[in-house]
């Protein structure tokens, strides 16, 4: 078994500025990651049609990803958890872009299965990212964790706009070149991946996760544990682990499941692609330009008040989307809020799951939640399709609220019970 590095003591003095200095880091990182997965991912589609030579076919370039997030999730937790969150970062970034590399080898060749290859190593783009927020939370106390986590989610915001608009230039970049121009987008985005691990490899020293526990008084449960099993184990021993697990899993299954399936019901309703595109616009607006907001809140009145602001959202969102029909502004109302409740759920749901277990658990559980949200929104994300075929738009809407249900009922009981972890800070047992 590999053991953790060693690091030298920081003076408990110099905390505040290495907490300054880490969040920093990380925001210029996930600013660099969130534009590398957004160049690329917004053509996936497009790109698996023309390679495979089937519309059909289409849909399964973003769940590559999406599969790729969850596979590599619990590999990378415990690199992190044995080497640190700058050996884990800048491998996922590395591998997402070798995955975009492997993508343009799929276009020239062409092979379809290269490029599926391809895409599920392009999702650790998106896995660094996810972990970026549990690294921010690495030198914060639980009074401040919420914000800490909102800081890195808001940065999203940047690359995650900018990104689709970059799509179309960087594909004319390699007009006459024997780089496809619809695979341009990707190769861009593994250069930016690059850039991103670079950031992290130069400059996020010494390690948040090695020097917090270089900071902490010895663990009485024990060593880092690694494995998925612990992982498992320490979610099983805290009622409050559990409910964070849930909160993070459907809020980000609803959320996708919706999402994913809006642009489909708009166009059936007359919405050009303009229209489209700015109804997703500010459904992204609403995940991530108010996660600062959902982080104060969080760390001021509770993880459990802002979980149940999350289930409120999202289920106001499943109403007002799947009822609006041909009423487009409703539509886009239904997605701000969907973006919403999305941001209360994540940020509550990974500061009390942080909160709520053992530090030398905390990466096993963390790669846990990930894997978990992950292959649920993977499957959600398909099954959405097949239910509005079957049923419609708004059905999806009403399954996606029910969904909701067991995080409200853990809540309430959580909130009744008035056990430790309802307040900013507490751990929960």
């Amino acid at each position: 078994m590999t053991r953790p590095l060693s690091l030298p003591p920081v003076p408990a003095v110099g905390l505040p500025a290495l907490q300054r200095r880490t969040s920093a880091v990380l925001v210029v990182s996930q600013i660099l990651g969130g534009l590398g997965v957004a160049i690329g991912i917004a053509l996936a589609p497009v790109l698996a049609a023309e390679v495979s030579g089937s519309e059909a076919l289409s849909g399964l370039a973003p769940t590559a990803s999406v599969l790729g997030t969850a596979l590599l999730s619990l590999p990378l937790a415990s690199l992190m958890t044995s080497r640190g969150r700058r050996s884990g970062l800048m491998l996922a970034y590395l591998i997402g872009a070798l995955g975009g590399g492997l993508v343009v080898l799929a276009t020239m060749l062409p092979s379809f299965p290269l490029l599926l290859l391809g895409m599920a190593g392009f999702g650790a783009g998106s896995l660094a990212g996810l972990q970026a927020r549990f690294a921010a939370a690495d030198l914060v106390g639980p009074e401040r964790r919420g914000r800490a986590i909102s800081t890195v989610v808001w940065a999203t915001t940047i690359g995650s706009v900018l990104g689709p608009n970059i799509s179309a230039p960087a594909s004319r970049l390699f007009r006459g070149t024997p780089v496809p121009e619809a695979a341009g987008p990707f190769l861009c985005s593994a250069v930016v991946f690059l850039l991103a691990g670079l950031v992290v490899a130069l400059a996020l020293r010494p390690d948040p996760l090695l020097t917090a526990r270089a900071l902490a008084p010895e663990d009485p449960s024990g060593p880092p544990k690694r494995s998925l099993r612990a992982g498992i184990e320490a979610v099983r021993a805290s009622p409050m682990a559990r409910l964070a697990l849930v909160t993070v899993t459907v809020s980000h299954t609803a959320m996708v499941s919706i999402m994913v399936m809006t642009p489909v019901d708009l166009s059936r309703h007359g919405a050009d692609l303009q229209l489209i595109g700015l109804v997703i616009s500010g459904h992204i607006a609403g995940m991530y330009a108010f996660s600062p907001v959902m982080g104060w809140l969080a760390d001021r009145f509770g993880r459990l008040t802002v979980i149940g602001l999350a289930v409120g959202l999202l289920s106001c969102a499943a109403l007002l989307a799947g009822t609006a029909g041909p009423r487009h502004g409703q539509t886009a109302a239904g997605l701000f809020v969907l973006g919403l409740g999305w941001s209360a759920g994540m940020i509550a749901g990974s500061a009390l799951l942080t909160d709520a277990v053992p530090r030398s658990a905390q990466a096993a559980v963390q790669g846990l939640s990930d894997l978990t949200m992950s292959a649920a929104a993977g499957v959600g994300g398909a099954t959405a399709g097949v239910i509005v075929a079957q049923w419609g738009y708004g059905p999806l809407n009403a399954i996606g609220a029910a969904l909701l249900l067991p995080v409200a009922a853990l809540a309430l009981r959580r909130s009744l019970r008035g056990r430790p972890g309802a307040g900013p800070g507490a751990v929960g047992g």
